[in-house]
């Protein structure tokens, strides 16, 4: 017979204790939300207030860099930047969003998001607050209400977030 703590015991008590902990973590996952039923939402900041973009809709988060700007384009289209090789058109989300437009300082980045036909564009935010993860039937629709590029809300806090709808975002006209 081997006694608690003999060299023979030692590894079926640790293999007891990992197989504890680990299907303590795996209830602890799946006693969550199912994860069809969560949504993350990347927090960004404009002006004083905090809206929400789709992560599967993100492709990266850069730091501003020289933005060229091009001629004859509507305001709200900065310009374009040069990312590894490629040509990123840039759009201010204050000036789309009809907020007040700002200088650019080192705070600011730019959201490269990917666009229709597998295109990207970058979306110029004040700031990059984090990710907020939330159940599908937490988030409210903006009914009875004409929000030109809010599709949804989220609860954060005591509070709401603003989901955007990328593709109303990145339309073309201005109205």
């Amino acid at each position: 017979m081997t006694e608690v703590g003999s060299p023979a015991a030692a590894p079926d008590a640790d293999v007891q204790d990992w197989m504890g902990l680990a299907r303590e973590a795996s209830q602890a996952y799946f006693a969550g939300p199912p994860v069809e039923d969560r949504q993350e939402l990347l927090i960004v900041a404009l002006e004083s207030g905090e809206y929400a973009i789709p992560v599967e809709r993100i492709r990266e988060i850069v730091r501003l860099g020289a933005i060229t700007r091009v001629p004859r384009t509507p305001d709200w289209l900065v310009g374009v930047v040069a990312l590894r090789g490629e040509i990123v058109q840039v759009v201010d989300l204050r000036t789309r969003l009809g907020l007040q437009r700002v200088e650019a300082t080192r705070a600011h980045r730019i959201v490269v998001i990917h666009g229709d036909d597998e295109g990207v564009a970058g979306l110029l935010v004040d700031a990059v607050k984090g990710v907020l993860r939330v159940r599908e039937r937490e988030l409210q629709p903006t009914q009875g209400q004409e929000f030109r590029a809010v599709v949804q809300l989220a609860p954060k806090g005591d509070g709401f977030v603003s989901i955007l709808d990328l593709d109303r975002v990145m339309e073309r006209s201005d109205g």
